[in-house]
């Protein structure tokens, strides 16, 4: 794909995000959407690069933050929309809701609502894939404070140990929920830590999707090719609470959080598309307005489906 094709791809992506998140807010905030939301406005970079890197095959686990994850992976929005809509016709028939999205034809494994579960659910992915001689690869994507949970070392270790097709892509978004880095890593060089496991390494500014993609696709390849595990390290920033009610103030100044928000992918990417930008933009939201307007009206759950789609 040529780089202007891209770019366009990435700025679609990124505002695909941000209107699904945007209507999801307005929706929680009036009431409709029940239980804790939590958004990803300024860190939709990742998934829009990491995405391009993979093939539909390729296996995705993500964070409770995972949205964009889902979306990047190319599926059909309405089964996810209804999904987080708690709607029958939903990914999980409107039982996982929108901290437990996925999609096996799309390799969606799950989003997940326990810091770090994810990465133990990619590295058995990988395991089975390289046990079946594929050439799939597993993306787990965690935050910076997942990597202080025991099963997350021990993953590093096994990836290491088997040589497995995994790709560890860590959002260090600055804080776990409202605990800054610096009270909560020893050393706050996360990509040193993954390294003292012997995982190939890199550092990415995670709000330039294009710069993510090069190095995912790096990773793609490597882990295609049985060169191993790697973990990347992304810079970014959450510009919004950890969840709906949070503010985002006060363990965070208003100063931080307006320096990184003039960072905003959307806004950088949109300067690089300059006239065709708001088109793309305008386009984009529509269609996610339409689709929600079609969720909403949708039917939820029998409720005697419930003992339905416990085992995989």
């Amino acid at each position: 794909m040529e780089t202007s094709q891209r770019d366009e791809q990435f700025y679609r992506s990124m505002v695909r995000m941000r209107a699904v998140e945007t209507e999801l807010l307005a929706l929680s905030s009036a009431g409709q959407l029940r239980g804790s939301l939590h958004l990803a406005q300024g860190q939709e970079a990742l998934p829009a690069g990491a995405g391009a890197a993979l093939r539909k095959d390729d296996y995705v686990t993500a964070t409770y933050r995972g949205h964009g994850y889902v979306l990047a992976k190319g599926g059909p929005l309405l089964p996810i929309i209804a999904e987080i809509l708690g709607k029958a016709a939903g990914l999980g028939g409107g039982k996982g809701g929108k901290m437990h999205l996925f999609d096996l034809e799309y390799g969606i494994l799950g989003t997940n609502g326990i810091v770090g579960a994810a990465v133990g659910t990619a590295a058995g992915a990988a395991w089975a894939a390289q046990l079946q001689k594929t050439d799939r690869v597993a993306l787990t994507v965690c935050g910076d404070g997942a990597l202080n949970q025991g099963h997350v070392s021990e993953c590093m270790n096994m990836a290491v140990l088997y040589q497995l097709p995994l790709i560890i892509l860590c959002e260090n978004n600055l804080y776990s929920e409202m605990t800054p880095l610096s009270r909560s890593h020893g050393d706050v060089n996360l990509a040193g830590r993954a390294a003292g496991f012997g995982l190939n390494t890199a550092q990415v500014d995670g709000n330039d999707p294009e710069a993510v993609y090069q190095v995912m696709s790096e990773a793609v390849n490597r882990a295609r090719t049985g060169g191993g595990p790697t973990f990347i390290e992304a810079a970014t920033y959450r510009t919004i609470g950890h969840y709906q009610a949070d503010s985002g103030i006060g363990y965070r100044t208003a100063e931080e959080v307006e320096a990184w928000r003039a960072k905003s992918p959307l806004d950088r990417w949109a300067a690089k598309l300059g006239k065709r930008a708001p088109a793309i933009a305008a386009e984009e939201q529509a269609a996610v307005r339409a689709v929600f307007e079609e969720a909403l009206a949708l039917p939820g759950p029998d409720p005697l489906a419930a003992g339905t789609q416990v085992f995989a």
